[in-house]
């Protein structure tokens, strides 16, 4: 299987063009470069802010930027993003508003609410439940004519969920324009891939039902962007639905509440060469490297999540209530009681 679904590259480790006949897009490769280094810079504030009990719990990302971002911008602005709670880099580079982003990891509702027009389904905790709701929202799309995409992530250890299967087998009946993106970074949580499934691959999962996979370097920007754009014109032309592997590896913990060194040895993943480093070697070989411009974009994404940070924690104080007000239409007697005895405490009851 490992034969048949070859990793796909575009460029090596150290930056250098796999097939050097390929043209390169300076204009993409510099919005690559600009999305994965607010994304990464995103992330290494909240596990900060974690760390000093600014927001809650967190999961971080660094090492998959190149997934998210490579495979995210492939779409168009009508298309559909199905993240987990592991891809708000993703969200972010489709257009998701940082402040509640921020907000929706300091455990506000108002997280999960995204821009007027941004279709952006709320961060999946469970494992592998958004996506049925991914391939049902394209198989609405279809029926509507529209020619939107819905592009739907998820983890190694989600393919071992029925949720996976079943979105699998209902997008290949109907041949929803859906794109399955599966981020492989090899554990699902202390579980390591060998362990949670048989299968050599992930991509292979998709012969059961005939959809068409691929495997791709995750950690190769370019690489990512380019079979998610094949996907997604696939789906946009009515050909159906897709299965993509991005081969990554994410270099910190499962969330903030997580000690790797348990379970992953310590050695593991130091030879892989951050998606952020490739690109940048890259640029250099292609002569795209612009130091003044790197700076000036650097500033201005530190200054960007600085003044969200501000906006996240001066942002109006959470009403309790909506803990009991949006459920169910009529409470509950036991809820009610608690909604009482709360009332009762801060003296409006």
């Amino acid at each position: 299987m490992e034969e048949q679904f070859p990793i796909i590259k575009v460029m090596d480790d150290e930056g250098k063009l796999v097939d050097p006949d390929v043209q390169i897009d300076s204009e993409l490769v510099k919005k690559l470069y600009y999305h994965m280094t607010r994304i990464r810079l995103f992330d290494r504030k909240a596990i900060s802010l974690q760390r000093q009990g600014r927001i809650g719990t967190y999961p971080p990302y660094e090492g998959q930027e190149a997934a998210q971002v490579g495979s995210v911008m492939a779409l168009n602005g009508g298309d559909w993003v199905f993240p987990t709670y592991r891809d708000h880099g993703a969200t972010l580079t489709f257009g998701a508003d940082m402040v509640r982003t921020f907000l929706y990891w300091n455990g506000r509702a108002e997280g999960c609410v995204p821009p007027e027009g941004k279709n952006i389904f709320p961060a999946a905790v469970p494992i592998a439940t958004q996506i049925p709701h991914a391939v049902g929202t394209a198989w609405a799309e279809k029926r509507k004519g529209t020619d939107h995409v819905a592009l739907v992530y998820f983890g190694d250890g989600a393919t071992s969920e029925g949720d996976f299967h079943e979105g699998l087998n209902f997008a290949s009946v109907f041949q929803t324009p859906t794109v399955f993106f599966n981020q492989n970074n090899r554990y699902a949580i202390s579980v390591p891939v060998e362990k949670q499934m048989h299968s050599k691959t992930i991509a292979q999962k998709g012969l059961a039902y005939d959809i068409p996979s691929v495997r791709v370097d995750g950690n190769d920007v370019l690489a990512v962007y380019e079979e998610t754009q094949k996907a997604v014109k696939r789906a946009r032309q009515g050909e159906g639905p897709t299965l993509i592997e991005a081969v990554t590896w994410r270099t910190g913990a499962h969330t903030t509440a997580d000690d790797p060194t348990k379970y992953r040895p310590e050695a593991q993943g130091e030879s892989v060469v951050h998606p952020l480093d490739r690109l940048e070697r890259l640029m250099k070989n292609e002569n795209l490297w612009d130091e003044a411009w790197i700076n000036q974009v650097q500033l201005e994404l530190e200054n960007e999540v600085e003044v969200a940070v501000e906006a996240m924690e001066n942002y109006p104080k959470a009403n309790p209530e909506d803990l009991f007000d949006h459920v169910f239409e009529t409470l509950p007697e036991q809820l009610d009681e608690q909604k009482q005895s709360y009332l009762d405490l801060i003296g409006r009851g």
